[in-house]
């Protein structure tokens, strides 16, 4: 397989070189065939306001001869023909073309292009002028999305835009991403971004990447305050394209791809390596020898001896039948191996239509994706089908309707094993012994098989997931007063179904000939759970903008807006299906049955408003509100008003500014204040519910229902509260090549909704939740970018940089917790604290090991520490090991050792073109982020359980006599389930900061002059990789078989006061490593 990868990739980069090399003979042919004309050399002067501009290109249009101009601004040109025209460009001015007419000197004046400074940016309910923003607000376009092969929008723009934070759990194509804007929300009711596409909330796993046509992120309040309390931690407003008017177009895209994962588990997969050391393990921490590996194999030092004498041999059979017809087992079984394919496939394809004129237009889209599975048995497959229509009629000049219709359609297939789980990697771990291999001699399946691959293998347990969503949007615009008033207004209609079918049978395996068992069940069951919900949302606005005297700029805008949705759910699980490849719930006949509903609906209606001023774009201020109702929050509490202000002063602007714009040409210092409430809240949080139980026992013949008294509610519950502060400074240099922006922010989150004072059990109920705790979060932002061209070969060579680096800490102000315990929040607490024990090595000698007390942990049953074991240190000196009463003035030998959340993230992007080839670099990353393995982290191996998978890498790197400088201490099992591992210690505390390709692009764009006679208006082909690389202080020691992004996958640790415990473990579906060809066609 790998011979194939090489050859594929080897086929496009020849076919892309290929092409290249072609076109640059044509191109270089062209430069030479010029008309017999007379010919003159010619001087050209090019200037701006301030005087002379060094390195504006100067081309002969239609060829690509020319240079750029020295530090007068000057250049001059030999063999010009008197009839040729100058093409003068220079980034952040118009470009111009002046014809030669047998002048000898040219002089031109070179303007600011206003475009670049007329740069609109989608804001709520409408767009602004970049230059005039003064909320902190950050856009990307469809640049981000272009090239790329990715299932999910979320994986395009992880790292894209600074500050916004998205969590993929895992590598499957159907996760749904959790967005965060700027760090920790909320540790009451939580909260995360609002997500609008096109003004509407929505899933954008279910979005057509390919249909994007920018992002914005509003991240202050100021931006957001628009949306009210949905918008408390951030906003996300993705738009889609809209038509293009003009002659009808149609574009395809499509590519295909190879994905393996980034990082497969590297194990021992030596039968006797790995048993060896499952017997120096288990005995180093009983202090006896194990009886079995597993429930079905068992040891014993004759067997490993006999295991030993048959790998001497070079004897290869992997099963022995005993006279008694019992297997035993000699295998080395590689589970990754089988598990994963070393390639799998998907393809993406891509079509749109669009055209129109002034009466009217049309957008038409039409997207699939589809990949065949990472596994080899009952591969995960998914498919996606996206279409979308879009237009407008213009009914009269005053009058535009519009319609923006979206369906989506997804399956995905996903394999379980025996106990109903998904996480096979979790399985593979505990019962994939390389000591047992998958089949045995009559083809009846292992014990260990049976318990992970077994089930993939059959076939015959799995979930399918279909989800589906209809979405349209009708609304009109209107203008009157040559476009100063503007009425708008849409109403949106979406459904969306998830219809999920679970299915297990038994899994057999065979201990002995003839003799065959099921793991976990007897019988069959089939699942359905059908979730549905309906949605709707209504906008009504105006907005009035104009300029007065040339100085006062105006815009004003005021609506109204109301949604509403219900969901329900019903699940249904029967057993006894007839036929284990049965299909259908019908086909279940058996006496379990299991019901179970759920219904949430919410409503919220609200009032806003925006008022921006400018005074000749120099002070610009902007008012923004939002009268917000909310059925979420108790009746006395349902409304709340959410104002903001902001302003803004473009220095550049100033009559005193004399700064020549060569160096600074732009410079906006702004800043803005306002308070949300957290309205991302349970529709049923301020509800006393009561839950129904049925008794175990049986009284009159049968099992009665019962329940407890539900929590009591305050009535003092009201909005948590979200008010930010934000600074900001905006400028640009060397005439807009180089921009800058940053942000430093304060948001104080107030009133969380948190569990109250502990009650005496004669209250009869649980602590009621309250509004009892206050955070502080405090970060900043900068990104910067730079963008050039020079002359390469004849030829103007382009190039980008783009960069950011951000960072936030979040700290509790209030909660409650008296004692300050630190098992939980705290006043004063850095959120993400990691609270552990220092360690000084490992133990050496006897003599170390004199009066030696530790209280909190052990290295075996006896409780003996031996050499070799963790030394851990005496922090407050009193004689032993202990963590004292467990709180911050307490805390006994306990400490601060690090913190979960992550610090300094930052990317970074490099691009450039050339004569129709275009490369492009996106790198992404964590300055600073500390992961401590939980018990059952793969990290462990062997010292967690003494049958566990062995990472290699632990191989050679533990303590021994011959060893005594390795990193992991002596071969002992259950140290992290009970013994040195408990809790954390800062010698195993990982860095788990990185430095990830995400994306990496090379392409080639055919001239004009080739594709032109067929038709076409744009051809590009293009090689794309995602997540090629990646560089961590955690592989120093695992040697990448643990990647960082499944070490701390997919938990949100701002909402959990354990943030150690919600750290993943590597047992996960991985991140994919991918590798495209495409083809992209515009007729």
């Amino acid at each position: 397989m790998k011979k194939k990868i090489s050859k594929f990739l080897t086929t496009a980069c020849l076919l892309l070189l290929g092409i290249t090399h072609s076109g640059l003979q044509a191109w270089a042919m062209s430069d030479y065939a010029s008309p017999t004309q007379e010919k003159q050399s010619i001087t050209c002067i090019v200037t701006d306001e301030f005087g002379a501009v060094t390195g504006a290109n100067v081309i002969i249009k239609g060829t690509t001869i020319g240079n750029i101009t020295d530090t007068d601004g000057k250049v001059i040109l030999h063999n010009v023909a008197s009839d040729a025209t100058l093409v003068i460009s220079f980034v952040g001015y118009t470009t111009l073309e002046v014809p030669v007419n047998n002048q000898k000197t040219i002089t031109v004046l070179l303007r600011e292009d206003t475009q670049t400074l007329s740069e609109i940016v989608v804001v709520g309910y409408g767009t602004q002028k970049k230059i005039n923003l003064t909320g902190a607000v950050e856009q990307v376009g469809e640049e981000v999305f272009d090239n790329r092969s990715v299932s999910n929008v979320a994986q395009a723009l992880e790292g894209a835009v600074s500050n916004l934070n998205i969590t993929l759990e895992d590598g499957k194509p159907d996760r749904s991403a959790s967005f965060n804007v700027r760090g920790t929300t909320s540790i009451g009711q939580g909260g995360s971004a609002l997500v609008l596409i096109d003004g509407v909330e929505g899933d954008p796993s279910l979005l057509n990447p390919n249909d994007i046509a920018n992002v914005s992120v509003l991240k202050d309040a100021a931006s957001a305050a628009i949306y009210g309390a949905r918008g408390s931690f951030g906003v996300v407003l993705i738009t889609t394209k809209s038509p293009e008017k003009g002659k009808t177009s149609v574009n395809y895209t499509g590519n295909f791809s190879m994905r393996s994962p980034t990082v497969s588990p590297d194990n021992i997969t030596d039968g006797v390596t790995w048993a060896e050391h499952f017997r120096e393990s288990f005995y180093n921490f009983n202090r006896v020898l194990p009886a079995k590996i597993n429930a079905q194999q068992e040891y014993s030092d004759e067997w490993l001896e006999k295991f030993r004498q048959r790998k001497a041999q070079g004897i290869k059979d992997e099963v022995v039948i005993e006279d008694n017809g019992t297997y035993t087992y000699y295998g080395n079984t590689d589970w990754y191996d089988l598990l994963y394919k070393d390639q799998s496939f998907a393809q993406d394809h891509n079509v749109t239509i669009q055209g129109g004129n002034e009466k009217g237009d049309f957008y038409i889209s039409g997207r699939y994706y589809g990949a065949n599975g990472l596994y080899n048995y009952n591969p995960d497959t998914y498919d996606s089908y996206n279409l979308r229509a879009k237009g407008s009629l213009q009914v009269f000049d005053w009058l535009k309707i519009n319609n923006n219709m979206e369906f989506s359609n997804s399956d995905y297939h996903q394999p379980y094993v025996s106990s109903y789980s998904i996480n096979i990697q979790r399985y593979i771990e505990v019962t994939g012994f390389p000591t047992i291999p998958v089949s045995n001699p009559d083809g009846t399946n292992t014990y260990s098989a049976a318990y992970s691959i077994g089930a993939f293998k059959d076939g015959n347990n799995y979930q399918n997931t279909n989800k589906k969503l209809f979405k349209n949007t009708a609304g009109f615009s209107t203008n009157f007063f040559n476009n100063k008033l503007r009425i708008n207004g849409d109403l949106t209609l979406r459904y969306g179904t998830s219809l999920r079918d679970r299915k297990r049978v038994p899994v057999t395996y065979s201990a002995a000939v003839g003799s065959t068992s099921s793991i976990n069940t007897t019988y069959n069951n089939a699942t359905e759970i059908n979730s549905n919900t309906f949605y709707t949302a209504t906008n009504l606005y105006a907005e009035f903008e104009d300029t007065f005297n040339d100085a006062h700029y105006v815009k004003g805008m005021a609506g109204y807006n109301y949604e509403t949705q219900n969901f329900r759910d019903l699940n249904i699980d029967r057993n006894g299906l007839l036929l284990e490849d049965a299909e259908s719930i019908n086909l279940a006949l058996g006496e379990s049955v299991i019901t179970s509903a759920n219904a949430r609906k919410w409503r919220i209606a609200g009032m806003f408003f925006r008022l921006n001023y400018g005074y000749k774009d120099r002070y610009l201020l902007e008012f923004n509100g939002r009268y917000d109702g909310s059925s979420k929050f108790p009746a006395d509490e349902q409304y709340a008003f959410f104002p903001s202000v902001s302003a803004g002063w473009r220095l550049s602007e100033e009559s005193f500014w004399k700064v020549n714009r060569n160096i600074i040409s732009d410079i906006k210092i702004r800043g803005s204040y306002g308070s949300l409430g957290n309205g991302n809240v349970d529709p049923y949080s301020f509800l006393e519910l009561l839950s129904i139980y049925t008794s175990a026992k049986v009284l009159n013949g049968a099992k009665n229902k019962y329940t407890n008294a539900p929590a009591v509610i305050p009535n003092s519950l009201t909005w948590e509260t979200a008010t930010t502060t934000d600074i900001g400074l905006d400028f640009g240099l060397l005439r807009g090549k180089f921009r800058f922006s940053g942000d430093y922010y304060i948001r104080k989150t107030t009133d969380m909704y948190t569990v109250g004072v502990t009650l005496p059990e004669v209250f009869g109920a649980s602590s009621p939740k309250g509004n009892y705790a206050d955070m502080t979060t405090k970060g900043w932002e900068v990104t910067v970018s730079y963008m050039d061209k020079f002359q390469l070969a004849g030829k103007p060579f382009n190039y980008q940089i783009k960069a950011s680096l951000f960072d936030y800490k979040s700290t509790i102000d209030k909660f409650n917790n008296q004692t300050k315990n630190l098992n939980d929040y705290y006043e004063g607490q850095t959120v993400g604290e990691i609270w552990g024990y220092k360690t000084d090595g490992l133990f050496q000698s006897e003599s170390e090991l004199e009066g030696y007390i530790n209280t909190v942990m052990k290295s075996s049953t006896d409780n003996v520490w031996r050499v070799g074991d963790v030394k851990f240190t005496d922090i407050d000196g009193n004689g032993k090991i202990d963590y004292g009463d467990n709180t911050v003035e307490n805390p006994g030998d306990q400490t601060i050792i690090g913190n979960s959340e992550p610090r300094y993230q930052y990317s970074f992007t490099l691009g450039g073109d050339w004569n129709g080839i275009f490369l492009s670099a996106f790198f992404q990353g964590v300055g600073r982020q500390n992961w401590y393995p939980r018990a059952e982290a793969t990290f462990w191996g062997q010292y967690n359980r003494p049958y566990n998978s062995m990472p290699s890498w632990h191989l050679n790197n533990f303590w021994t006599e011959d060893n005594p400088d390795a990193y992991l201490p002596r071969y002992a099992t259950y140290n992290e389930t009970c013994g040195w591992g408990t809790k954390p210690n800062d010698r195993y505390l990982q860095n788990v900061a990185y430095l990830r390709l995400k994306n990496l692009q090379i392409g080639y764009s055919l001239p004009q002059s080739w594709i032109s006679k067929i038709k076409m208006q744009h051809v590009r082909i293009y090689l794309t990789g995602e997540n090629l690389w990646s560089w961590s202080p955690l592989y120093k020691h695992t040697k990448k078989t643990v990647d960082v992004y499944s070490a701390v996958r997919g938990k949100d640790t701002d909402l959990n006061s354990n943030s150690s415990a919600t750290n993943g473990d590597g047992n996960a579906y991985p991140l994919l490593k991918t590798i495209s060809l495409g083809l992209s066609v515009t007729f």
